[in-house]
């Protein structure tokens, strides 16, 4: 990622964060629980009501990824 766009976006995060504290709980805690063949599915519901979903089944290569992650959010 681009450093300068990186900085762009560190306070949108951090307001995100202190708005919604329960969903990166969540994050934090359910990055601890994939692992190979997990189902991660995310859905968007807009004002309007029009739902969309999709999933992806974690491979190998995934997990090293949630590891990561997990490790940003418990700093």
């Amino acid at each position: 990622m681009n450093p300068i766009a990186f900085l762009k976006i560190k306070p949108l995060f951090e307001t995100f964060s202190q708005d919604h504290p329960k969903l990166l709980m969540f994050l934090s805690a359910a990055a601890g629980q994939v692992s190979k063949d997990s189902i991660v599915e995310i859905s968007v519901t807009n004002s309007d009501g029009y739902t969309m979903k999709t999933n992806i089944k974690v491979n190998e290569n995934d997990t090293a990824l949630f590891a990561e992650l997990k490790k940003l959010m418990n700093k």
